[in-house]
């Protein structure tokens, strides 16, 4: 069998951004929930398609922004975005697909502990992880755990994040550490671009690992004394980063594989959705009913 996560919160934002306002009858913005359903439908028809989880950031701060003030937060989001969230994890169950609400924790954490908990299991043939995030980039393994990018069609395994990156999973963080990440809020170590970056850990994996002097590098780096400086003078921020880039693999998921399985939409709940928000060319779509 095959487990597919789905970055649920990076879909709604795709839809968001990538489709018309749609407005329900009672004249709330539903457009991005609208997208959401019809990636998901589309996704569900696929024939090897039969084990779904979808995690979404049910609120966008989490226990990285006790960490770090500058992490990002929910501050500048559209309204009309935001008050979709409740909306699309609503849609999302009424296709019959198992959601993970995150509070605490980070969509992504979600999708790296369903990995990290299913990975070894002998009959899962492969984890696709249905996001081009590059922090999910870290749980990545050969071909068994993989990142797919469904809006490019691009599959990215083990060697795939290497080609793109420069270096293996292992070393995402580290690396998201020293170049920084806008998309989190993560401002990396001054003068650490990604070629620097990816040259560097290629050759040392870690942070720690990288000798203080530039004379002792085994990697040849333009500017090699400047960045090295700048790691010694930034190294405690580096390995703050390097923590919020980090995705945990202990978030409690209470589901067995089996109740991964999707057998369908739920009819009645899938039906009055379609009601209340006015996808009335939607409402007979699912392929397959619970």
């Amino acid at each position: 069998m095959k487990i597919h996560l789905v970055d649920g919160t990076y879909e709604l934002f795709r839809a968001y951004y990538g489709v018309p306002s749609v407005l329900s009858p009672d004249g709330t913005e539903v457009g991005a929930v609208r997208g959401l359903v019809q990636t998901l439908l589309s996704l569900l028809r696929q024939d090897d398609v039969t084990h779904v989880g979808c995690a979404f950031d049910s609120v966008v701060e989490s226990f990285r922004n006790k960490m770090f003030s500058g992490y990002k937060t929910s501050d500048g989001m559209p309204e009309d975005i935001k008050n979709q969230f409740a909306l699309a994890e609503r849609a999302a169950k009424a296709l019959g697909v198992v959601v993970w609400p995150m509070e605490e924790f980070e969509a992504d954490d979600a999708i790296a502990s369903a990995v990290h908990q299913w990975r070894d299991v002998s009959d899962v043939e492969q984890i696709i992880i249905c996001s081009p995030d590059k922090d999910l980039a870290q749980m990545v393994i050969g071909t068994r755990v993989v990142l797919l990018d469904r809006r490019r069609r691009i599959t990215i395994d083990e060697e795939g994040v290497k080609d793109k990156f420069g270096v293996l999973p292992d070393s995402i963080p580290d690396y998201l550490a020293l170049v920084g990440d806008a998309a989190d809020g993560i401002p990396g170590i001054p003068k650490w671009g990604a070629k620097t970056a990816s040259t560097v850990l290629k050759r040392y994996t870690h942070i720690e690992a990288i000798p203080e002097s530039h004379l002792l590098w085994d990697a040849e780096v333009r500017g090699a004394k400047t960045v090295a400086e700048n790691l010694v003078t930034h190294k405690t921020d580096a390995f703050l980063y390097r923590e919020l880039a980090t995705l945990c693999v202990d978030v409690p998921i209470l589901e067995s594989i089996d109740d991964l399985k999707w057998v369908g939409a739920k009819r009645s709940e899938y039906v009055e959705l379609c009601n209340d928000m006015g996808f009335d060319g939607l409402a007979s779509s699912p392929n397959q009913w619970m």
